[in-house]
Formats: structure tokens, sequence, C-alpha cells
């Protein structure tokens, strides 16, 4: 007798399914073959384990179980609860005529429950775009994947769930809203930044067009202050956003988010001792680094230059195509790179170069030295260049109200209604706007191209500098809420281009 059941496995972000199938044959054997690793080998002795505790019998026959594709390597403990399905069926301990119809998922324990898995909401998307009735799952992900329609998602806690699904016809029980803890208010808020109104005008217009900032300034000026409070400025992610971010973050935990979908945007501040695996992403088994984790969201590295210039330089590639690419001899697997990137330095190793009131103590060689860590290339890949100055002890002291996050948000969330009106496209910003789109939409009067102009020949501006420019304006036009770009609109633009190379 032939049972087949379906799994999946994951590649990259997507999930290809898996069939199994279970021959029941003459004598006493157990062969398991389709390219599995060790963990899906381990699963017969789990099984055995799980039915003897759950009152289930093994059957005293040979066992024969392909995975097919039988070319795919097979990896993890999900396909515990296929297999077991499979030997449920092909002994009659469970009715066969549904089973083909469902994926199974889940790793089994030796008391029969079933543990959860990474990557579920990849494998109840790929299945119900395959058409397929319904999913079995483990119910600790269900907070996951329970607002997904069109498929019927079946969250169990042990073998015994299962057989009682099926035993009923498939008749969905009914499951509780899975108790879900709201992700809450951010509790920073730039009202409890002190002047830096320069600083902070920078992240408005990086919020509204997506634009990528550094912030270069002496120890507690307040750099890592103002970027932990980019979150509060920046609009709640959208559903299909929310399904990709959750997706990326389940890959990496069995139970993902335990709040569910994320609704909040990533934020994500590796230290600088990390790997460039760990930061791009990789591994035998490739798995999403930090600048997968933070998509749709926020990268803010602290100490720019103390990171490995090696580290560094694989971000060049993910912050041109927003996307990064993991090649092994026998794959290649591309994970979504779509971030913000904030960053952070000194203008020298001690600090205090250019300071106000606090000598440099480096020497000419070691600042340069020091800003060599970081390329020009890369700089050059970074929108908005920001000089951060101490504040003074008038300005901690004052008790003028500064404006809140909340208002600064309105003017963020405007500006991009606009940039949606005018491509009708809702994932377009202006910092992704293409070469011909920034000839449609970036259109200068006389006085503004003569700015322009003048400012590419005197700082010797690079082509992308000069795109990133009429990027930035056409963000403070619409922050202005003006259809056209002005000569005021290119000349803050230009402001943060054209800091003194000598601090960077």
């Amino acid at each position: 007798m032939l049972v087949k059941t379906s799994s999946s496995t994951l590649y990259g972000l997507s999930a290809i399914t898996i069939v199994i199938e279970v021959f029941l044959g003459k004598g006493i054997n157990f062969f398991l073959v389709g390219l599995p690793d060790n963990a899906v080998k381990e699963s017969h002795q789990r099984i055995k384990a799980a039915f003897k505790n759950t009152n289930l019998n093994f059957p005293r026959r040979e066992i024969t179980i392909n995975m097919a594709p039988a070319d795919l390597k097979k990896e993890g403990s999900v396909f515990d609860l296929p297999i077991a399905v499979g030997i449920l069926g092909v002994s009659n301990q469970l009715p066969t005529t549904e089973l083909e119809k469902h994926v199974f998922i889940g790793e089994l324990s030796l008391d029969g429950s079933i543990q959860p898995c990474r990557g579920i909401l990849s494998r109840v998307l790929q299945a119900k775009s395959e058409g397929f009735k319904g999913i079995v799952i483990p119910m600790k992900n269900f907070n996951q994947v329970h607002l997904i329609k069109g498929i019927n998602i079946i969250p169990v806690r042990n073998l015994s769930d299962v057989i009682s699904y099926f035993e009923n016809n498939c008749t969905l029980p009914i499951f509780p809203e899975p108790k879900i803890k709201d992700q809450g208010k951010l509790t920073n808020d730039y009202s409890e930044v002190q002047a830096q109104h320069h600083a902070k005008r920078a992240f408005e217009i990086a919020a509204a067009g997506g634009h990528n900032l550094i912030l270069i300034g002496p120890p507690g000026a307040g750099k890592s202050m103002l970027a932990k409070r980019f979150p509060t400025i920046l609009p709640d992610l959208a559903l299909e956003e929310a399904l990709e971010s959750t997706s990326i973050h389940s890959l990496i935990s069995k139970e993902g988010t335990t709040n569910g979908l994320l609704k909040k945007r990533p934020y994500r501040a590796p230290h600088h001792t990390i790997s460039d695996v760990a930061l791009v992403g990789g591994g035998s088994n490739p798995k999403p680094g930090e600048i997968s984790m933070a998509h749709n969201g926020i990268l803010f590295l602290d100490e720019l230059p103390e990171f490995k210039r090696s580290t560094l330089e694989v971000l060049r590639q993910p912050l041109e195509n927003e996307s990064v690419q993991i090649c092994r001899s026998n794959m290649s697997i591309e994970f979504p790179a779509s971030f913000t990137l904030i960053a952070a330095m000194n203008p020298c190793p001690c600090g205090y170069y250019g300071h106000p009131k606090k000598s440099c103590q480096c020497t000419k060689k070691s600042r340069e030295k020091y800003k060599s860590k970081v390329s020009g290339p890369l700089l050059d890949r970074i929108d908005l260049h920001i000089q951060v100055a101490p504040i003074t002890f008038e300005e901690i002291q004052s008790s003028e109200p500064q404006e809140k996050s909340e208002s600064i948000k309105k003017r963020v969330l405007n500006a991009r209604e606009i940039q949606e009106r005018r491509t009708r496209m809702k994932a377009t910003l202006n910092a992704k706007l293409s070469i011909l789109e920034l000839k449609t939409h970036c259109a200068l009067d006389e006085e503004a191209h003569a700015l322009l102009q003048n400012a590419m020949e005197k700082l010797d501006l690079s082509a992308r500098a000069y795109h990133k420019v009429l990027k930035i304006a056409r963000t403070i036009a619409d922050l202005d809420s003006q259809k056209d770009i002005e000569k005021k609109h290119i000349a803050e633009a230009i402001h943060y281009r054209c800091l003194d190379r000598e601090n960077l």
C-alpha cells in the first residue's frame, strides 16, 4: 500500500513543496531515501516514541519512505509530522482520502506533541499558491499566519489533534483568536532631544523620502539618541510589508515574532565586531543577515569606522540593488534588503577634531587613517551627510518645548502620500526613483538648474551625487507640498552633500 503526504523545505525566503511517499512492504525494516540529512534520518526514533506515548501502533513491517524530488537535499526536523501521518495512513490508523490535499509541517517530541518550526509564513504562502486545501502547522506558529486567507490553516498541539481533524472529515474546529500582545507605542520621542534642529530636519527628510543618512560629530553630541528615535517618525508597516518582514524574521526564530505579524518597522543595530556573514547573510545553509532582518526598516551602524572595512564594503551592492545574493557551488539564494541606512561616526579617533572647545589630540596621519576606514564609494551612496555639533549648557537647561515625533510624522506621511500619488506606486519613494523618473518628476527652472550646475563644478560631485541631490530636493519640495522643485530646495539639498571632507 502506498500513501502520499506533502511538506515543504525552505529555499531562501521561499518554500519548495516536498512529496513524501510511504510504502508498506513485507519484512521488518525502515528505509528513508531522497537525500535526507541527519535530522531527517533521526525522525524514525522520534516517531516510534511518539506513537508509543500516544497509544498508536507503529507497524512491524518494512516501511520505505521516499522524499521527492529525490535530488534536493532535505534538512531539518519539520518532516517528522508528514512522515508520521503517512505511516498512520498506510497502516489504516487514519483516513487517507484527504491526506494528499494537505501540507504537514512540524517536529515531533517523544510524547507526541508538535514543536514550532522556522519559516512558517513562507510555507503557508507556498501551500496556498499551489492550491492545497489546508496546511497542518504547530499551534505555536499560528499567531504568525492566522490572518492569511484562502487556505485552511489547522494548528495542532499533538498527534491526537491531527487524527481528530481527519476523522471528523476535515471539519475545522473553532480556534480561539490567538492572544497577541500589542507591540505598543514607541517610548522614545524627538521631544526628548534638546536643540539639534538641523539634525532633526535631516531625519525628517530621510523618513519622508527613504534616504540614507550619516551623522558626524564628537562623542556625546546625541548621534545615537537621534538615530534611536528615527522609527517614531516612520509609518507603520503595510500588510504586504509586514508579511515580507515577518517571513524573514521567521527564518531565524522557530516561533518568529511573539506578537504575530510585525507592525513596527524593524530597527537593527549590530555591534561593530559583527562578521561579514552575520551582516550580509550566508552559512552552509544560507540564512538572512542583519541587512535582510532590517528589510523595510532601519539598519543603524554606530561607530562606522570601527567596523571592518571588508564588512562595510559588502553594503555597497545591497544599497544599490535592495537585495543580496548569496552564491554557493550548488545554489544561489537572494534575500531582500531594502532598508534605510543610518550611520554615525566621530570626526577622528579621539573624537574632538573641529570641536569648538576641546582640542584634538590626533595627528594628521591618524586622522587620515581613521577616515580611510570608510571608503569614498560607500559614502557616495549615503544621501545625507550631517554634521552634529555638541550642544551647549544653555541648550541642555532650556525649558523651551521641543517638537514631538507625532507632529514630524504627520509631515512625513503627507510627503509620502504625495509621492504615491505622483508615481502611482505605493513602494516608490524618492530615494528609489529611476533615472527616467528623475527626468519626469524633478524638472528644474533656470535658477535651480544654474545653482546645481555651479555646485557640481565647484564641489566636484559625482553623477551619483548629482542624482541624490535631485532626489533630496524632490523630498524637500514634497515636505513643503510644492509641485515644482525651487532654488531653495536645491540649496538645502546641496548643503547635505558638501560637508568639509576634513571632518569625515
